[in-house]
């Protein structure tokens, strides 16, 4: 797991190992170990998975696989 800005904030890190079948679990894990806060931005932010965006919770999680947490971004 990889956090970026207001996930990193939330989470209180900026990276971690986490073990989850698949994206729906992944939060799940994330929610218990860093609470609502952190749940919060989730819901609202874009995970990569191996670089590509993870839309379907149901969406796999091989072993080994680079997670990114990329909350939505002010631009100007």
């Amino acid at each position: 797991m990889r956090y970026f800005a207001g996930a990193k904030a939330a989470a209180g890190i900026g990276e971690e190992q986490v073990s989850a079948a698949d994206v729906a679990e992944l939060k799940a894990v994330l929610g218990q170990r860093h609470g609502p806060v952190l749940d919060k931005v989730l819901a609202a932010s874009t995970l990569l998975v191996d670089g590509l965006a993870a839309k379907d919770p149901m969406t796999a999680l091989p072993a080994g696989a680079t997670v990114e947490v990329l909350p939505p971004f002010a631009g100007g």
